[in-house]
């Protein structure tokens, strides 16, 4: 893809941490991240804060000029944003309304390094995928390898019978951002099948390669809705 063309995606949702790591290459990745962003002109859609990964990707991106809008909950304000907020910021009430607003208003999902809240975030994407409730690309910037061991965990899931082999293509990974969304541009989802081309042509690909998944469920949810009481399963009642 050529630097500053325009990109199928409008929004990215990118789930990070909002400590920066103990090493410079986790910060280095998440500028580089923005930059990426921004040459393709892609908005941004994160969790809200101003401190850690979160802070630098949402500084990066709203310097080059890209929408950025942040959501948090109320409880997280005074933890994760320090001084002035980036962009636009939208309070909710909780964890679940912030990932399915993010969710609502991206186009994609990215990973960057993070803990516990980035890694359950993009998991339950990552179901939310596996479940039929939407249809978009979910990637893992596996910077040095970070996420190699929750990759190999999911590998082992699919030998062990956990996962199914063709829900395992729900995930895409790669060191780079350049890498990532140059692969998940070329992801597409004809009739509501994942179908992931590596074209030939394509930097850093030398073979073409076709993977499909269909959604084993269906009939959880309605398509892209985010409505809490929509992603209950059929016949479960609410307290």
């Amino acid at each position: 893809m050529e630097s500053n063309s325009r990109s199928k995606f409008k929004r990215i949702c990118v789930f990070c941490g909002s400590n920066p790591g103990h090493r410079k290459v986790f910060s280095d990745a998440a500028i580089d991240l923005g930059n990426e962003l921004v040459s393709r002109k892609i908005d941004l859609v994160y969790g809200g804060g101003s401190v850690g990964l979160m802070g630098l990707i949402s500084q990066r991106v709203y310097e080059g000029g890209c929408h950025v809008l942040g959501v948090i909950p109320k409880a997280l304000v005074p933890i994760e944003i320090s001084g002035e907020s980036v962009g636009d910021v939208k309070i909710v009430s909780d964890m679940h309304e912030r990932k399915a607003e993010m969710a609502s208003q991206a186009d994609a999902f990215i990973a960057l390094p993070g803990g516990y809240g980035t890694m359950e975030e993009t998991l339950e994407m990552i179901t939310w995928a596996q479940l039929g409730i939407h249809k978009k690309p979910v990637g893992l910037l596996n910077v040095e390898g970070y996420y190699n061991s929750l990759l190999t965990l999911f590998d082992n899931g699919v030998e062990e019978g956990f996962v199914k082999p063709g829900a395992r293509d729900i995930v895409l990974a790669a060191p780079t951002a350049r890498e990532l969304l140059s692969k998940m541009e070329v992801l597409t989802f004809p009739n509501y099948m994942y179908l992931f081309v590596m074209f030939t042509s394509t930097p850093g690909f030398n073979q073409s390669l076709t993977l499909q998944y269909t959604p084993s469920h269906d009939h959880v949810a309605p398509r892209e809705s985010w409505h809490m009481e929509e992603l209950a399963y059929p016949g479960k009642q609410s307290p």
